[in-house]
């Protein structure tokens, strides 16, 4: 078991690797910025994400993962490439990789990930299931015959999973996460002020004043668009309680998706969620209020796990120490787990 196996939480809105022995060695947008004309990627990450929105007619600044899964093969196979090198610099062995995965995945978008962590420059690539990663990273033991319930909300998908004796008894994954908060707010201020803004200053909003349940406080903050009557530039200002009403219909989804996964559950799992609670982790969970109104629609308490962000790369560090055994297991947890 060497030093330099590698964990990657492969996110729609960002990537972390993990490296063993080092703990978190990166966190970047998995963004890639590349001229069209040669096809040469120019930047990855935080300076591919600078570019979003602002580049010339040759440069194209793209996001190769969309939904959870792999859009653009070559791109991803790049970005992990240029990834690998970064945390690891030249390395004459190369490194074994655990790579996260949404738990409901196809086999076609299963081996697509398998195959661009190979060409990435991997030894062997295992696969781990997001809300195993995201339990494991939240500090919740998994191998115990007790029911834990967890709410995984990235950029590109919620995964939602009932887990007892280290493995999913139950759970959805649906393409409704972070992103769709972004356009939510795209599209609330496009109807409400008549005025467009971009995907950077929707994210912005939904970190500085987003809110899926009342705070104690309003806030405000002003926000910069194009006025779509005038064509001209905009200044005004919007308040937490209006998100709440630009956020409604995407959290109406996942808290549809919680019930769901509530309701399959078999009785004796769903009494061990109620003591143990359930835990929320991944970005779009820091969204003020998330745990709250899940609270207040189950009735079952919530809370968000400490570094939510980094639960699942975490979780993929641990999973690095019993790579053993996964071997064979790992590479079709999925596919073990529909033949039950």
């Amino acid at each position: 078991m060497s030093s330099g196996d590698i964990g990657i939480d492969l996110g729609t809105a960002s990537i972390l690797v993990f490296v063993k022995g080092k703990g978190i060695a990166l966190c970047e947008p998995s963004v890639v910025a590349v001229d069209k004309t040669t096809g040469k990627i120019l930047a990855v990450g935080a300076d591919a994400q600078s570019m979003l929105g602002r580049t010339p007619g040759n440069i194209v600044a793209v996001r190769p993962l969309r939904e959870g899964v792999i859009s653009d093969y070559e791109m991803t196979e790049k970005m992990i490439k240029e990834f690998i090198k970064k945390v690891l610099g030249f390395r004459l062995f190369k490194p074994n990789i655990i790579i996260c995965i949404p738990s409901v995945i196809t086999e076609v978008e299963e081996r697509a990930v398998i195959d661009a962590g190979t060409q990435a420059g991997a030894r062997r690539v295992f696969l781990i299931e997001e809300p195993v990663a995201a339990a494991i990273g939240a500090g919740i033991d998994i191998s115990k015959p007790n029911g834990n319930m967890i709410v995984d909300i990235g950029g590109g998908t919620s995964d939602i999973a009932v887990i007892s004796l280290g493995g999913i008894v139950e759970s959805t994954s649906i393409k409704v996460a972070g992103d769709k908060f972004d356009e939510a707010i795209v599209k609330y201020i496009r109807r409400k002020h008549n005025v467009l803004i971009g995907e950077r200053t929707a994210e912005e909003m939904k970190m500085t004043i987003g809110c899926v349940y009342p705070r104690p406080e309003e806030k405000t903050m002003e926000v910069k668009g194009r006025c779509l009557m005038t064509g001209l530039p905009r200044i005004f200002t919007v308040s937490s309680s209006e998100m709440i009403e630009a956020f409604e219909e995407v959290t109406a989804k996942i808290v549809e998706a919680v019930h769901s996964v509530l309701e399959r559950t078999a009785p004796e799992l769903v009494g061990d969620i109620a003591t143990n609670g359930i835990v929320m982790t991944g970005g779009g969970s820091l969204i003020y209020g998330f745990d709250k109104l899940i609270e207040s629609k189950t009735g079952i308490a919530t809370r968000v796990a400490d570094d939510a962000i980094s639960c699942v790369a975490y979780g993929t560090g641990k999973a690095l120490d019993n790579i053993d055994i996964m071997q064979d297991g790992t590479m079709n947890l999925t596919r073990k787990r529909q033949m039950m």
